[in-house]
């Protein structure tokens, strides 16, 4: 077994603290990595507090790990000791299912198995996520990562970066196409980069002025202020998609009558209610309220590989981990720009 480091939640109320655990020895198709940054994703918040209430404790929030591969197991082909490497959401799946086989393993029908708050596919070992000091994984689950990036800028890329990114794809979002973004933070910067990246026309859409500065620093084209009646009105009709990262209650009804014919939003967050949607204002336009999660192992190589070719990371703030109960309550408050990443460095001390 590996001892292993970590900050865990023992409970809803409680705050993260230190704790040690024994991970594993790899497995043939496995590999050992010593994790060096890991992002801090605000499902990590909703997870820890049992928001979800599916919450599993001990737990060990992370699941935007980049790190450094220490061993192999014998038939792994893909990773050799001294790679950089990537692990995401997910560390496992049926691999039987059609959206498995179709590379779509975000979707597992019987559901995968989480990097942290999860089990196993045995359904009975719990998994620890990437707030410590080692991981193991199967292969087929694990990323490489370029070594052409600063590697805390390239962590929050694993969820923040996927998350966007596969909807753009998906859609097929590119030139020609008008693209707002709602809501500036951890997702939201991460979507104005690579939906102007891939040669988009972007609007950030928003409700506080200060944020026009960043918005175009990012990549945005356009800004616009949601609480500013006559902007909203020449807006009418505009967008070909409405990428919606707001975890907040809102009203998208608000927003459709943005969208133009065919036009779809785009939902990422996930607000705490459920929002009315007036029947008209998809009829009138034939618009598409659509969600997306994150990607399979397959897109999110594309991405990082995108990424580093086109020198795109996420704007970070690095922190210790003993300073991840102050970051969260940071988080809450809108007060990071645009992610938190923890330097697992300061957890080997």
């Amino acid at each position: 077994m590996i001892a292993t480091k970590a900050y865990a939640a023992q409970g809803a109320t409680t705050a993260l603290g230190p704790w040690n655990f024994e991970r594993r020895e790899p497995g043939p198709h496995d590999v050992q990595i010593e994790i060096l940054y890991c992002g801090v994703c605000h499902s990590d918040i909703h997870q820890v507090r049992n928001e979800w209430g599916n919450s599993i404790y001990p737990m060990v929030p992370g699941h935007e790990i980049v790190g450094r591969v220490t061993k192999v197991g014998d038939h792994v082909t893909r990773f050799k000791v001294g790679d950089l490497a990537g692990i995401g959401c997910f560390v496992d799946s049926c691999g039987e299912c059609a959206p498995c086989k179709a590379g779509e393993e975000q979707y597992c029908v019987p559901g995968g198995a989480l990097t942290y708050n999860s089990y196993e596919m045995d359904r009975k070992t719990p998994t620890y996520g990437g707030y410590s000091t080692h991981i193991i994984t199967n292969e087929n689950y694990t990323l490489h990562v370029s070594d052409k990036l600063p590697l805390e800028g390239v962590a929050p890329l694993l969820c923040a970066g996927i998350t966007t990114y596969s909807p753009l794809r998906h859609w097929k979002v590119g030139k020609g196409h008008k693209v707002a973004v709602l809501g500036l933070g951890g997702l939201g910067h991460m979507a104005v980069k690579l939906a102007a990246s891939m040669g988009a026309e972007v609007t950030m859409l928003s409700t506080s002025p200060s944020k026009e500065a960043d918005a175009k620093r990012l990549g945005a084209h356009h800004f616009a202020l949601i609480t500013d009646q006559e902007q909203m009105k020449q807006l009418t009709s505009h967008f070909d998609f409405i990428v919606n990262t707001i975890s907040a209650p809102h009203d998208y009804s608000t927003y459709l009558n943005l969208l133009n014919l065919d036009g779809v939003m785009i939902c990422l967050g996930v607000p705490p209610e459920a929002s009315p949607v007036p029947a008209f204002n998809l009829i009138a336009g034939r618009r598409s309220i659509a969600g997306s999660l994150i990607g399979g192992i397959r897109e999110t190589q594309e991405m990082l590989d995108y990424c580093a070719e086109h020198n795109i990371t996420s704007d970070v703030e690095v922190i210790d981990i003993k300073d991840i109960n102050t970051a969260y309550e940071r988080m809450l408050k809108g007060d990071v720009k645009y992610r938190f990443v923890i330097d697992i460095a300061s957890l080997k001390q």
